[in-house]
């Protein structure tokens, strides 16, 4: 929608190629959170259209940018695994795995550490053991593209 797709269903699945199921349950989702309401006095009421609320405007605006830094398919593909994004959210500075573990409340360790690995095979992340304490432990932080991310989602400054 943010590229000029019309917000009614058909075109939508088009453009996404999502499946049916996948596309009304996040559809919803994103009415309930917010991001998306019906366009009054447009659309059939067994197909309505929709248009983004100022904080959908937002958002939309902000994935367009993340979608914007991936160059090529296969970072695409990891843009849109489920805790890429999150993660890259939320490591502009050293960050443990604990930290990251209790931020993103829902992920469990094995989800977070496959998420981790994957990003860092694509030098979206960064790891480093700190040894300043007494006993060693490793530190995630965004690089790279996953710095651009990091910064194009704007936690650390605050904007989102």
């Amino acid at each position: 929608m943010h590229e000029g797709v019309p917000g009614r269903q058909a075109p939508l699945l088009a453009k996404t190629s999502a499946g049916r199921t996948a596309f009304a349950a996040s559809l919803l989702h994103l009415v309930e959170i917010g991001m998306l309401e019906k366009n009054p006095g447009h659309g059939h009421p067994l197909r309505p259209e929709f248009r983004f609320t100022e904080q959908g405007k937002v958002a939309a605006r902000v994935a367009h940018q993340i979608v914007g830094l991936s160059p090529d398919d296969k970072g695409f593909v990891l843009l849109r695994r489920a805790w890429s994004v999150p993660i890259l959210a939320l490591t502009s500075g050293p960050t443990r795995f604990s930290t990251l573990k209790d931020s993103l409340q829902t992920i469990s360790d094995r989800a977070l550490s496959m998420s981790l690995v994957k990003l860092e095979e694509r030098n979206w992340l960064e790891r480093k053991i700190n040894l300043t304490g007494r006993h060693p432990f490793p530190t995630y932080q965004a690089a790279n593209e996953g710095r651009a991310i990091n910064n194009a989602i704007g936690l650390a400054d605050g904007r989102f």
